[in-house]
């Protein structure tokens, strides 16, 4: 039986140059997703370390290993990156590894997406820092928010916020 806890066991800060990417990812990520995932690491700091084969080679974790390689994240973790290895004894195995850390990950769906926009809205969240916080672009936010267009563009152009009161009024 195989060691659950193995992985975690042997979690490590390693040079981000000791690491290389596997030939067979299927998974791409947009800009404005690596972005997203950077500004993830700056405001929550570094909540999942990159899985790696003994030798280094990434099973998990090769768009955070991208962001990491750039500015200002290179900078601000020296150069390291945290790891946990796994010793797979085929690389079908690391294979299914990848698209299972990938695939299990899930998706948003629109009821519980709206419901979280309304939220961060009506406490007063400015637009701008909720596109810079979850990657959302104005016309997603606007259409999960429930606003009338002309509510939404008087959010959008000033800097005043609003109460709760005030938003319960609009919705």
């Amino acid at each position: 039986m195989m060691d659950l806890k193995a992985p975690l066991k042997s979690l490590q800060w390693v040079p981000i140059n000791k690491l290389k990417p596997n030939n067979y990812n299927p998974n791409v990520v947009t800009k404005e997703n690596l972005e997203l995932l950077t500004q993830s690491i700056l405001t929550n700091g570094w909540t999942l370390p990159i899985v790696v084969k003994p030798d280094y080679t990434i099973i998990d974790g090769f768009h955070r290993w991208t962001v990491a390689q750039r500015e200002p994240l290179k900078n601000k973790l020296y150069g390291m990156v945290p790891v946990v290895i796994v010793d797979h004894k085929s690389h079908s195995e690391d294979i299914y590894g990848t698209i299972t850390h990938n695939r299990a990950r899930g998706t948003h769906v629109i009821g519980p997406m709206k419901a979280i926009v309304r939220e961060l809205v009506n406490a007063g969240t400015p637009i701008k820092e909720i596109e810079k916080q979850t990657g959302m672009k104005k016309e997603e936010i606007f259409r999960l928010s429930g606003f009338s267009r002309e509510d939404f563009l008087d959010m959008m152009s000033t800097s005043k916020s609003y109460s709760q009161a005030t938003l319960l009024t609009k919705i």
